[in-house]
């Protein structure tokens, strides 16, 4: 009897040690799953493409800055990378253009449409391109304007452009906007062209803008 009852005691001690370890165990998954979820839905700890502040989950990181008169090419920066420079070689003079897809940052086009001696048939037709949900980042180099016609600049007015109508000859020029949003951009910037107080001769001085913009749900 007293032997029944030692094995008895055993067995409810190992169960119990059992169902401590495996609860223990699970306690220590859910809370590594926790981890790894905040590690995910954590904004960066730190400013991306040299903002001031960290942007809110919502948002993409960028920074964008016009060319310098038609020596030194733009430079464009979307969630901590350089997307487009002089030192990548990937810039030329006329508008420089980065397309992201607005719901996952995806960068979906790297491009530079040369508006000096460009086809505009082809300028149109890339602008035409631009899908709804997309986010439009562009940077001007040299002169953006000897092949802007009437409907391209009808078509970055609906990309957000408050100041699109009214650029001249080597004015310089940055701005970010959406597609398909309807609603006026706030990131946008010009200088303009003027012989009088240009920074670089016949061209003014150089522009820029940066800041969070809001991710298309």
């Amino acid at each position: 009897m007293r032997l029944r009852d030692l094995v008895y005691g055993v067995a409810v001690i190992f169960v119990t040690l059992l169902v401590w370890r495996i609860s223990v165990n699970s306690s220590h998954i859910h809370e590594r799953a926790r981890d790894i979820q905040h590690i995910f839905t954590t904004p960066a700890a730190y400013p991306k493409c040299k903002l001031s502040k960290v942007c809110p989950i919502d948002h993409f990181a960028f920074h964008i800055k016009s060319g310098a008169a038609d020596v030194v090419g733009p430079q464009i920066c979307f969630e901590g990378k350089i997307v487009m420079s002089g030192v990548i070689n990937n810039v030329g003079p006329g508008l420089n253009i980065v397309v992201v897809n607005g719901e996952n940052g995806t960068v979906e086009k790297v491009s530079y449409l040369n508006m000096i001696v460009g086809k505009p048939e082809d300028i149109l037709a890339y602008l035409k391109d631009i899908k709804p949900g997309m986010i439009v980042l562009v940077a001007s180099f040299d002169d953006m304007t000897t092949k802007l016609t009437d409907e391209m600049r009808e078509i970055f007015d609906v990309l957000g452009s408050t100041m699109i109508k009214s650029i001249k000859h080597r004015d310089s020029w940055v701005f970010a906007g959406g597609a398909g949003t309807n609603e006026k951009s706030p990131f946008e910037k010009v200088a303009v062209s003027d012989l009088k107080s240009n920074v670089y001769e016949s061209w003014p001085e150089v522009v820029e803008i940066g800041g969070c913009f809001p991710r298309k749900i």
